[in-house]
């Protein structure tokens, strides 16, 4: 009886919420052998006594139909809060190695767009992207990915009844508008709110991505507090337009994720609406919202300054016709949305820091 052998037998115990098995899952350690006594630690997403129990008696049925006389101690252990698990250990989104909310503190400064900018320039560049249009209130990304008219397919995965996200311009993409009428206001309360949110994640099959970009609603309040606590978050982004009503909202919103209770790192600040440059004069730049508001921001709390979007029409042509501006090739509005997405690439994706704008 050596170790590999254990480990083969160990390999037919499922563990019961992750839905593989324990042994490729990589849930054991510290196993030992010693004569007919075999211990080890293994970890479990739900280490309640009725559960614990079960995977116990499991683990001793599979070695002990190989090894008659086996005699095992088991150490069962908890695997720890979601957003401190490794992607395959999660129950929600377990095929997706990087979640990214993208926020801002004030409606109307852009955000859904650099969210779908961002969604559609890292498809492109390869990666396998998925975007969760969390704004209850206010669903815009259906209409900025042209895909209005679709609904998610359901399918039976493992037993389970799951929603197959909508997909377009390589990225798979589950909103809360594809269950409303164009026309038709959600009127919900908070509690509703944040149980349609929670369902957008628990009961959707996102498969193996490389990243997911949520588009959250402006503001801080239900919507903010449901995602952090029930989604593991990698990081948030903050996008504000350089005036100094949306930079105080957006100062509220950094403070939310740095709050003690939170603890969401913000990755950067993203400054929309940056200035405007006449077709016919390209290097005069007029800063209609005032000058490098945002980035005074960025220096005052120490975050990166990742972009300044300067106000382009094509822009918004582009989210109208369900095309992101990071898709017209040779435009200074792509330059700008693919140089953000190499940041987002090197910084988030590659774990190699990248400089600020500053």
């Amino acid at each position: 009886m050596n170790q590999q052998e254990v480990l083969n037998a160990l390999s037919f115990v499922i563990e019961p919420d992750l839905k593989k098995d324990i042994v490729a899952l990589d849930l054991i350690s510290d196993l030992n052998i010693q004569g007919n006594a075999i211990s080890f630690t293994l970890k479990v997403s739900n280490p309640a006594m009725h559960n614990k129990k079960r995977i116990q008696e499991a683990c001793a049925h599979h070695v002990q139909k190989k090894f008659k006389d086996a005699q095992l101690n088991i150490n069962v252990v908890a695997l720890g809060d979601s957003k401190d698990r490794k992607p395959e250990h999660r129950t929600i989104m377990p095929g997706v190695k990087h979640i990214i909310a993208v926020s801002s503190g004030k409606g109307g400064v852009g955000k859904s767009t650099i969210t779908a900018n961002l969604a559609a320039g890292m498809a492109q560049k390869g990666y396998k992207v998925g975007l969760v249009d969390a704004d209850i209130y206010g669903p815009s990304i259906p209409m900025m990915f042209d895909v209005m008219d679709q609904k998610p397919a359901v399918k039976d995965i493992d037993g389970k009844q799951l929603m197959i996200p909508v997909e377009n311009h390589g990225v798979k993409i589950l909103s809360i508008g594809f269950f409303a009428d164009i026309n038709q206001a959600v009127i919900w309360r908070g509690p509703m709110a944040s149980k349609a949110l929670k369902q957008m994640f628990r009961d959707v099959y996102w498969g193996d991505l490389d990243v997911v970009f949520i588009d959250l609603p402006p503001g801080t309040g239900d919507i903010h507090l449901t995602l952090v606590q029930a989604v593991p978050i990698t990081g948030a982004l903050v996008v504000s337009t350089p005036q100094d009503v949306a930079l105080a909202d957006a100062r509220k919103g950094i403070n939310m994720f740095q709050n003690p209770n939170l603890k969401i790192p913000v990755l950067g600040l993203i400054e929309n609406m940056s200035y405007f440059s006449p077709p016919e004069y390209p290097d005069k730049k007029y800063y209609l919202f005032g000058e490098h508001g945002t980035r005074n921001l960025a220096q005052e709390m120490k975050i990166d300054l990742l972009a300044e979007i300067p106000i382009v029409e094509s822009i918004r042509k582009a989210a109208d016709v369900g095309r992101p501006a990071v898709l017209q090739q040779d435009t200074l509005q792509a330059e700008k949305f693919s140089e953000l997405c190499a940041k987002i690439e090197q910084d988030i994706l590659k774990g190699q820091q990248v400089e600020s704008v500053l």
